[in-house]
Protein backbone atom coordinates (compact mmCIF):
# COMPACT_ATOMS: atom_id res chain seq x y z
CA UNK A 1 0.00 0.00 0.00
CA UNK A 2 1.39 3.45 -1.07
CA UNK A 3 1.43 6.41 0.88
CA UNK A 4 -0.76 8.19 -1.13
CA UNK A 5 -3.26 5.83 -1.18
CA UNK A 6 -3.47 5.14 2.75
CA UNK A 7 -3.95 9.63 3.19
CA UNK A 8 -6.38 9.85 0.19
CA UNK A 9 -9.47 8.51 2.86
CA UNK A 10 -7.79 10.31 5.34
CA UNK A 11 -7.64 13.78 3.04
CA UNK A 12 -11.23 13.06 1.62
CA UNK A 13 -12.87 12.16 5.31
CA UNK A 14 -11.11 15.92 6.56
CA UNK A 15 -12.85 17.57 3.55
CA UNK A 16 -16.02 15.97 4.52
CA UNK A 17 -16.09 16.71 8.38
CA UNK A 18 -15.09 20.35 7.42
CA UNK A 19 -17.80 20.62 4.89
CA UNK A 20 -20.50 19.00 7.55
CA UNK A 21 -18.74 21.63 10.06
CA UNK A 22 -19.41 24.98 7.66
CA UNK A 23 -23.14 23.36 7.02
CA UNK A 24 -23.41 23.37 11.39
CA UNK A 25 -22.08 26.77 11.14
CA UNK A 26 -24.44 28.00 8.71
CA UNK A 27 -27.12 26.70 10.76
CA UNK A 28 -26.64 27.89 14.02
CA UNK A 29 -26.62 31.38 12.55
CA UNK A 30 -29.90 31.18 10.87
CA UNK A 31 -31.13 29.58 13.88
CA UNK A 32 -30.15 32.49 15.95
CA UNK A 33 -31.04 34.85 13.23
CA UNK A 34 -34.60 32.92 13.42
CA UNK A 35 -34.48 33.37 17.56
CA UNK A 36 -33.61 36.85 17.08
CA UNK A 37 -36.41 37.75 14.48
CA UNK A 38 -38.96 35.54 16.54
CA UNK A 39 -38.28 37.17 19.09
CA UNK A 40 -38.83 40.77 17.43
CA UNK A 41 -41.97 40.03 16.40
CA UNK A 42 -42.97 38.85 19.39
CA UNK A 43 -42.27 42.59 20.44
CA UNK A 44 -43.73 43.89 18.30
CA UNK A 45 -47.09 41.78 18.61
CA UNK A 46 -47.42 42.61 21.89
CA UNK A 47 -46.90 46.82 21.36
CA UNK A 48 -49.39 46.51 18.72
CA UNK A 49 -51.57 44.98 21.24
CA UNK A 50 -51.05 47.84 23.78
CA UNK A 51 -51.91 50.52 21.10
CA UNK A 52 -54.82 48.67 19.62
CA UNK A 53 -56.06 48.60 23.73
CA UNK A 54 -54.86 52.06 24.55
CA UNK A 55 -57.08 53.57 21.14
CA UNK A 56 -59.67 51.80 22.48
CA UNK A 57 -59.71 52.89 25.55
CA UNK A 58 -59.46 56.83 24.43
CA UNK A 59 -62.32 56.71 22.17
CA UNK A 60 -64.41 55.32 25.02
CA UNK A 61 -63.67 58.24 26.41
CA UNK A 62 -61.24 56.86 29.05
CA UNK A 63 -60.05 59.97 31.34
CA UNK A 64 -57.10 57.64 32.49
CA UNK A 65 -55.44 55.23 29.69
CA UNK A 66 -53.17 53.74 32.54
CA UNK A 67 -55.87 53.25 34.63
CA UNK A 68 -58.26 51.67 31.84
CA UNK A 69 -55.44 49.43 30.74
CA UNK A 70 -54.62 48.24 34.89
CA UNK A 71 -58.43 47.79 35.35
CA UNK A 72 -59.15 46.22 32.14
CA UNK A 73 -57.94 42.90 32.50
CA UNK A 74 -60.41 42.36 35.59
CA UNK A 75 -63.32 42.85 32.73
CA UNK A 76 -61.70 40.10 30.15
CA UNK A 77 -60.47 43.23 27.76
CA UNK A 78 -63.83 44.35 27.22
CA UNK A 79 -64.24 48.12 27.41
CA UNK A 80 -67.84 48.17 27.61
CA UNK A 81 -68.04 45.90 30.26
CA UNK A 82 -65.38 48.38 32.06
CA UNK A 83 -67.32 51.28 30.97
CA UNK A 84 -70.41 49.94 32.67
CA UNK A 85 -68.73 48.88 35.84
CA UNK A 86 -66.20 51.96 36.36
CA UNK A 87 -68.77 54.85 35.22
CA UNK A 88 -65.99 57.30 36.81
CA UNK A 89 -63.37 55.94 35.18
CA UNK A 90 -64.63 57.63 31.48
CA UNK A 91 -65.29 61.76 30.89
CA UNK A 92 -69.21 62.06 30.55
CA UNK A 93 -70.58 63.78 27.10
CA UNK A 94 -69.41 67.25 27.38
CA UNK A 95 -71.26 69.92 29.15
CA UNK A 96 -72.91 72.21 26.77
CA UNK A 97 -71.70 75.71 27.11
CA UNK A 98 -73.76 78.78 28.27
CA UNK A 99 -74.13 81.05 25.20
CA UNK A 100 -74.59 81.51 22.01
CA UNK A 101 -73.19 79.16 19.15
CA UNK A 102 -69.87 80.74 19.08
CA UNK A 103 -69.55 79.62 23.03
CA UNK A 104 -69.11 83.28 24.10
CA UNK A 105 -71.78 84.94 25.90
CA UNK A 106 -74.68 86.75 23.76
CA UNK A 107 -73.58 90.82 23.00
CA UNK A 108 -76.94 92.27 23.41
CA UNK A 109 -77.87 90.44 27.35
CA UNK A 110 -77.26 90.98 30.58
CA UNK A 111 -75.28 89.33 32.96
CA UNK A 112 -76.18 88.84 36.73
CA UNK A 113 -73.41 91.09 37.75
CA UNK A 114 -74.85 93.75 35.14
CA UNK A 115 -78.02 93.71 36.49
CA UNK A 116 -76.62 93.81 40.16
CA UNK A 117 -74.57 96.93 39.26
CA UNK A 118 -77.58 98.47 37.46
CA UNK A 119 -79.84 97.85 41.03
CA UNK A 120 -77.24 99.01 43.04
CA UNK A 121 -76.27 102.48 40.67
CA UNK A 122 -80.36 103.20 41.18
CA UNK A 123 -80.63 102.64 44.59
CA UNK A 124 -77.43 104.73 44.93
CA UNK A 125 -79.17 107.68 43.19
CA UNK A 126 -76.48 107.53 40.58
CA UNK A 127 -77.24 108.39 36.64
CA UNK A 128 -77.89 105.48 34.50
CA UNK A 129 -75.76 106.76 31.64
CA UNK A 130 -72.87 105.80 30.16
CA UNK A 131 -70.86 109.14 30.59
CA UNK A 132 -68.07 108.32 32.68
CA UNK A 133 -67.15 111.98 33.43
Amino acid sequence: MSKSDSQDPIAERDRRIESLERKLAKEAANRTAMEALTAKVSELEAESEIQRIEYELKLAGCRSVKDGRALLDDYDGDVDALKEAEPWLFADAPAKQQGGKTGLPNAGTNTDAGKTMWRWRRFAGLDDSNDNA
